[in-house]
Parts: C-alpha cells; sequence; structure tokens
C-alpha cells in the first residue's frame, strides 16, 4: 500500500482591518491614558503661561538675554573684573547703546508716521470704485429696513452700546505695565549675570555621586555654550543683514536708511513672517517716496533678495547642520508664543525652540524630540 503524504493545511488569512482591530493595535502601542495626561498638561501649562503674562514673560527675556550676554561676562571675569560689577558694566553698555538708538531713530520713525495718513488716502483713492460699490448695498439696505418697519406706530428698538475702556485708560494700563515688566527683566538679568555659577554649584552640591556632578557640570555648560553661542551667531547675523539693508537702501535713494536697516535686522529675529512684513513696510515707504513704479518694484525686491540670500545661504552656512531648525516647527512656534505673548512671545519663539532642541540633543532619552526639531 502506497504511503500517502499528509496534505499541509492552507495557511490561515490574516484578519480583516476593521475600526476595532485598529483601536487594539493603538491600544498597545500607545499608552492611551499618559497620552491624555501629557496633553492636559500641555493645555494647563499654555493657560498658566497666558494667565501668568506679567511674571513668566520678564523671566524669559531675562533668562534669553543673560545667555545673550553670558561670554561678555566671561570675558571680563578674565579680566579680573569680579561678576558684579561686569554685569553692572555691561547692562549700562547695552542700555546706553539702546538708548542712543531710540534716541537718533525716534525723529525719522516719527516723520514716517505722520505721512500715514497721506499713504491711507493714496490707498483710499484707489479703491474708490469699491468703496463706492459697497455704499450702494448700504444704502439698498437702508430701504430694505424701512420697508419692514411696521406700520402700527410701534416704536424701533433701542440700541444699546457697550463702551469699553477709554482710550486714556486703555494707554495708561499699556504703559504701565510695560514699565513694570522692563524694571522686572532688568533687575532679575542683572542677578541672573552677577550670580554667575552659583545655581551649578548649587546642582552639583544637591546631586548624590562624583559621576553624576561631573555629568551635570558637563551638560550644563554644554548648553549654556550652546545657546550662547547661538544667540550671539544670529544676533551677529542679523547686524549685518541690516548693515546691508541699510548700505542698499542708501543706493537706492531711500530717505532714512539708517532707519530701514534697523527695522530689517530687527523683525529678522522673527523668521518667515519678520521678512514679509519688513518687505511690506518698505514696499509702502517706497510707494510714497517714489513715482515710478519700477523703483518701487526694485525697492521692495532688493530687501527680499537680501533676506532670502541670509535666510537660504548665510544662516545655514555659519550655524551649520546642528542649529539648523525645522521651519515649520519654527512657524508654529512664532505663532504659539505670538498668541500667548503677543509680539516679545513672537521674538522669543526661536530661542525657545533653539534651546529646547540643544537640551533634547545633550540629553539622550529626549533625542528623538531633538531629531524632530532639527531640519
Amino acid at each position: 500500500m502506497d504511503k500517502i503524504d499528509p496534505v499541509e493545511p492552507p495557511p490561515s488569512s490574516p484578519p480583516k482591518p476593521t475600526l476595532a482591530r485598529l483601536f487594539e493595535l493603538l491600544e498597545s502601542a500607545i499608552d492611551v491614558r499618559s497620552f491624555a495626561l501629557t496633553g492636559l498638561f500641555i493645555f494647563a501649562s499654555v493657560y498658566v503661561l497666558m494667565v501668568g503674562k506679567a511674571v513668566f514673560l520678564p523671566i524669559a527675556i531675562a533668562l534669553t538675554l543673560s545667555f545673550l550676554l553670558a561670554p561678555f561676562i566671561r570675558l571680563l571675569k578674565n579680566l579680573w573684573m569680579p561678576e558684579a560689577l561686569s554685569a553692572a558694566f555691561v547692562l549700562f553698555a547695552v542700555g546706553g547703546i539702546v538708548a542712543y538708538g531710540i534716541a537718533s531713530l525716534a525723529e525719522p520713525a516719527a516723520n514716517w508716521l505722520t505721512k500715514a495718513p497721506d499713504a491711507l488716502n493714496a490707498i483710499e483713492g484707489k479703491i474708490r470704485t469699491v468703496k463706492a460699490s459697497v455704499l450702494h448695498m448700504s444704502q439698498a439696505t437702508d430701504v430694505i429696513e424701512q420697508l419692514a418697519t411696521l406700520e402700527d406706530g410701534t416704536p424701533r428698538r433701542r440700541l444699546v452700546e457697550i463702551k469699553g475702556p477709554s482710550l486714556g485708560g486703555t494707554l495708561i494700563g499699556v504703559t504701565t505695565e510695560f514699565f513694570a515688566s522692563f524694571i522686572a527683566t532688568v533687575i532679575l538679568l542683572y542677578f541672573l549675570l552677577a550670580s554667575g555659577d552659583m545655581f551649578l554649584e548649587k546642582l552639583v552640591k544637591v546631586l548624590p555621586t562624583f559621576s553624576d556632578k561631573r555629568r551635570a557640570v558637563e551638560i550644563f555648560r554644554e548648553i549654556e555654550k550652546s545657546i550662547s553661542t547661538h544667540l550671539v551667531t544670529v544676533t551677529c547675523i542679523n547686524i549685518g543683514l541690516g548693515l546691508a539693508i541699510g548700505i542698499t537702501m542708501y543706493m537706492l535713494g531711500m530717505p532714512n536708511p539708517i532707519l530701514w536697516g534697523v527695522m530689517g535686522g530687527i523683525v529678522n529675529f522673527v523668521p518667515y513672517v519678520g521678512s514679509i512684513i519688513g518687505i511690506v513696510s518698505i514696499t509702502a515707504a517706497a510707494a510714497l517716496t517714489f513715482e515710478q513704479l519700477e523703483w518701487i518694484l526694485l525697492v521692495g525686491a532688493s530687501y527680499a533678495a537680501l533676506t532670502a540670500v541670509e535666510g537660504t545661504l548665510l544662516s545655514p552656512m555659519i550655524l551649520g547642520k546642528r542649529l539648523t531648525l525645522n521651519p515649520v516647527v519654527v512657524l508654529l512656534s512664532v505663532f504659539l508664543w505670538g498668541w500667548i505673548w503677543g509680539i516679545p512671545g513672537t521674538l522669543l519663539a526661536v530661542p525657545i525652540v533653539a534651546s529646547l532642541k540643544i537640551i533634547c540633543d545633550q540629553l539622550e532619552p529626549l533625542n528623538s524630540l531633538g531629531e524632530f526639531l532639527g531640519r
């Protein structure tokens, strides 16, 4: 009798993809409870930062400026100048430079602001046809309302106007908040610069083992060096861009080229959005200065070309790949911190993201987040 080989059973077909199967996979790959708690923590942190703007914003500005000015403090310390005296000297020097710049540019900026009504009149003349059509529509709306009025003498409904705070009260409140934040920032910045390595010494003292102490010192030094180098480099790049813009505007015949150079250097701290603001502002100023359309477009195109060269060639080449940030993350960060803290938040967005990336690169458990934040 012939031997019959056993028949192999057919391979089992894979389970059909269903919604329940998808939830099972997600639950096995992701801890839903941990994910939910993380989301709640993020939302709570954003809310606290918004509500506590008067407290957290001066702290963030002081920390950023301390990293920026730390190299100068170390340089003066190497020249045998005490840290407290070095901090006072650096703050007085920076304050003097800023005050001189504001005093020099206040008059040109005021002159350009006085030209704003003329610019609005010019724009109004160009859109007069659109305004006329809107006026006709409003007249038609009034006719329809008259037709819809009751004929039995019913009085019309009274409109209740809710008035907000007066302009004077708003200005006083904003000015008081600004000066309070400014004084708090300067005081905190001085103590951060004058304290030197006090916080590092406290951290080393509380760590248990010698290896932990050495590792903490290495990480702290590397983070401080990387962040300060990044901020100083970006500041130097923006100063160079401001000089290039000022020289270009002078060669093109734009009045007050120093003003446009300073503006270009400051708004460039806000990536992408700052370039757009600068292009629109300088093109509008050129429209008030020149009559020929070619010159107006040339001024705007020159500014755009300089910012494009800086953003696509110089900054990546100088900063290197290690400190190059993901443009999508940078743009989202600008929107987020601008929503939380307004204009100061947009200026702090890039330093915050850069600092977070450097910290993630130095701490092994956070390397994946650092990779996501980089280009």
